[in-house]
């Protein structure tokens, strides 16, 4: 069994073992679990079963991180995309007035038009347009994103009126165990312990325990309720929708837009932390990469839940070591596990996953190094990058600002060939996307 792991997922070749990527893959899960919980609650707010939301969570989860890991042989782990299943409630359900199921059948749309897009190669133009330079500064913004979710998770930052943010309560229990934790990863981290991301989460979970700060409220879990959104797409009021077709296509729009974009920076991102990137900047088997998430949201829609993307707590997986699909299928394996006990994934409290969070965003500082600060075309850009994603709290944002940057000190100083045409057109759609979300 191990050689033939071995050999399916090259693991040799990338460095790695059957253990280490068994770790990375635990790591990943315990980081972006919290989806098991928040999706739910979530888009039963649109009117969905809660209990039936969990289960269709935990399946698309597991189904598209496995077929990722199967694949395109990728250590990216996938699951309903947070911020899409914000809009799916509470703009196009509750602010358009459109019944679940047929927002099912806009996802169902939205997934079969990025597979065609796939399969026409726009969006392996797109992801091969974005210049190199902004590849490091993805992964930087990326690092800045998750550290600052866990910083706030972990309540060692809180909002406030006056600035903004601010200090959050350091004498009180979870910023205290957060910081123990942090600590307690980074050194074992510096002793290079095997699994000290998944170490440290444990250990910092059973501290919550012992100090009486988590807590656990069992809910109901019928297996007869796990169908209740399963197949209840309805496609055919999807394609009538707002009587002419703008209701339709605007909603489309923007499930493509942003998953793309959201889709596209993780992906930049995480494959270059993990090495996985040519020294030309291309990424290898992109193609495979690409069907396997366009898949992933039309099974995703069939099982009633929203758009399924790439999650950049596979960031975790990889400073983990993991570095093939099998960290992306033992995640999988593990989704489908908690389908069977997606109301206790809440025994894992926030200040347990925090310190992960924030020791892997600050690995990812490194491809920083590798930009020209003191090229005026690259510099600006690649900082818009890096501080946009963390400040506007989206990838998509924050790749928006630099590629449109980008595209127009290029062209000021006379620096745009025939080469730069789609960087040209992203800058334009980025403009147009700006335009739509100021209305």
């Amino acid at each position: 069994m191990r050689g033939l792991l071995e050999r399916y997922f090259a693991l040799p070749e990338k460095g790695t073992t059957v253990e280490t990527e068994i770790l990375a893959g635990f790591t990943t899960f315990l980081s972006m679990c919290y989806i098991v919980l928040v999706n739910p609650a979530i888009l039963s707010q649109a009117g969905l079963p809660i209990v039936a939301v969990a289960a269709a969570t935990c399946a698309s989860a597991a189904f598209a991180s496995i077929l990722m890991g199967l694949v395109a042989n990728y250590p990216l782990a996938l699951a309903p995309g947070m911020g899409l299943n914000a809009y799916f409630t509470f703009t196009v359900v509750k602010g358009m007035g459109v019944p679940w199921q047929v927002g099912l059948g806009c996802v169902f749309l939205s997934g079969v038009a990025f597979l065609l897009m796939t399969f026409v190669g726009i969006r392996q133009l797109i992801v091969n347009s974005i210049p190199r330079p902004l590849y490091s500064a993805v992964a930087g913004g990326i690092g800045l994103f998750i550290a600052f979710i866990g910083l706030k998770e972990a309540g060692v930052v809180v909002g406030n009126p006056a600035t903004t943010v601010g200090l959050g309560n350091l004498h009180s229990a979870t910023p205290l165990l957060a910081l123990v934790g942090l600590g307690l990863i980074a050194v074992l981290n510096i002793w290079r312990i095997q699994g000290a991301v998944v170490l440290g989460i444990l250990a910092t979970t059973a501290l919550s325990w012992l100090f009486g700060t988590a807590s656990f409220t069992p809910q109901s879990y019928q297996f007869s309720e796990l169908t209740d959104t399963a197949f209840k797409l309805d496609i055919a009021g999807a394609l009538h929708l707002g009587g002419g077709g703008f209701g339709i296509l605007e909603i489309i729009f923007v499930f493509l837009f942003v998953d793309l974009f959201d889709n596209v920076g993780t992906l930049v991102g995480v494959t270059k932390e993990a090495g996985l990137v040519k020294p030309d900047g291309t990424i290898p088997r992109l193609n495979r990469i690409l069907l396997s998430d366009s898949i992933a949201t039309i099974v995703g829609s069939f099982l009633g839940t929203s758009t399924v993307t790439s999650y950049v707590e596979s960031a975790t997986g990889v400073a983990a070591g993991g570095r093939s699909g099998l960290t992306a299928v033992v995640t999988g394996l593990l989704f489908l596990l908690a389908l069977f006990f997606a109301p206790y994934a809440q025994i894992i409290p926030a200040a347990a996953t925090a310190p992960a969070l924030i020791l892997v965003g600050a690995l990812m500082m490194a491809p920083l190094a590798e930009i020209e600060w003191k090229d005026p075309v690259v510099a600006l850009p690649a900082f818009l990058t890096l501080a946009g994603i963390p400040l506007t709290f989206s990838i998509a944002n924050g790749l928006a600002f630099g590629l449109t940057a980008y595209a127009l000190l290029k062209l000021l100083s006379g620096k745009a060939t025939k080469k730069d045409v789609m960087l040209f057109v992203l800058a334009g759609l980025f403009v147009l996307r700006f335009a739509y979300l100021a209305e």
